[in-house]
């Protein structure tokens, strides 16, 4: 992302976000509704330090020449395995200027598709929300999360999305509890097996592949097995609804380990560079979602710098892959980590 979007992005972000140059959590601790961290911010600041403690294994002594970055699955065709992680509301949670929510939304998904990847939508109270979704999907590639709200609700929205045709279609369980939710009056709570399996057994019917995303653990990730899903993100919603959780990439290697070959798996958490995407994939995920970068290169460059910023992790991921010998995703083993 250049300089320049930056800083359109900390003018119009005041007040929401302050574009660190490290985005580690540590200056919007507690800023929820808004950018930050839930109460001490300790669950965003792990997630960001859980994967700067990953070290790599250098090596220049191997045949690759030009790595492969590109990734399939779920029926996507991906430049690389990053993806924009579902954010929505930016009148509230990111800035009171020009952009509007359709302009945001319709930035992040024309963005992604424009570097080869795909973006998602989010969900929330405000009908523009979920209507700035529909509007983007019908123009561009995209995965819908909705949230898991109860009775009809759920079913309502999950309709106006998948008449999109989207490439897939997904549910944040891990915004139970969200305190933007809860002040808006209309909290959301946990999911139990039995109505998770209902949920996507009506998407399966509908012909979508269905996200599971708020894995954070791997009883969780075998019950998402059992429910049908096929796939899961690896999340703590970035650190905005318990506090003092461990980061995303300390736990997920035991949850990849548990479900491995049995549904895709996903994760965000702290991802900021190419390198930070290697490091993901090599602890067990077959792609991951941006979510923080992805909101201010949105706002400060709208499509060209959502495009910007996803060119520039794939070729982070590139140069990563070439000094640790993989030539495709499938070599990123983690046999390229450092074990002390």
């Amino acid at each position: 992302m250049s300089d320049d979007f930056r800083s359109i992005a900390r003018e119009r972000m005041k007040g929401f976000c302050r574009v660190c140059p490290v985005c580690d959590g540590r200056a919007c601790a507690g800023e929820v509704p808004g950018m930050g961290g839930l109460t001490t911010g300790a669950s965003f600041r792990n997630n960001v330090s859980a994967l700067a403690d990953v070290t790599l294994n250098m090596t220049v002594l191997h045949d690759v020449k030009t790595p492969d970055t590109s990734a399939k699955l779920l029926g996507m065709e991906l430049k690389s395995p990053a993806l924009a992680a579902p954010i929505g509301g930016v009148s509230f949670n990111m800035t009171k200027e020009d952009i509007s929510e359709d302009a945001y939304i319709d930035a992040v998904l024309g963005g992604c598709e424009a570097a080869g990847t795909v973006g998602c939508t989010g969900d929330g109270v405000p009908p523009f929300i979920i209507d700035g979704a529909v509007k983007a999907l019908k123009a561009h590639k995209g995965i819908p999360f909705i949230k898991p709200w109860e009775g009809k609700e759920l079913y309502e929205k999950l309709d106006m999305v998948m008449d999109c045709k989207p490439l897939a279609v997904g549910m944040d369980v891990d915004a139970a509890g969200l305190v933007t939710l809860r002040k808006m009056g209309r909290p959301v709570t946990p999911m139990s097996t039995t109505e998770l399996t209902q949920v996507i057994a009506y998407a399966h019917r509908k012909g979508q592949r269905f996200i599971l995303k708020g894995v954070m653990t791997p009883q969780d990730a075998e019950k998402a097995v059992a429910a049908g899903a096929d796939a899961i993100v690896v999340s703590n919603h970035g650190g905005r609804i318990l506090d003092h959780c461990p980061g995303t990439a300390a736990v997920l290697p035991r949850i990849a380990a548990a479900v491995r070959g049995r549904l895709v798996v996903f994760a965000d958490g702290g991802v900021r560079t190419g390198v930070d995407v290697l490091k993901m994939l090599a602890l067990g995920a077959d792609a991951v979602l941006i979510g923080r970068p992805v909101s201010v290169a949105a706002i400060g460059g709208l499509t060209e710098g959502v495009s910007a910023y996803f060119n520039t992790i794939a070729q982070q991921l590139s140069q990563a892959m070439l000094l640790t010998g993989c030539g495709s995703l499938s070599d990123i083993t983690p046999e390229i980590l450092f074990r002390p």
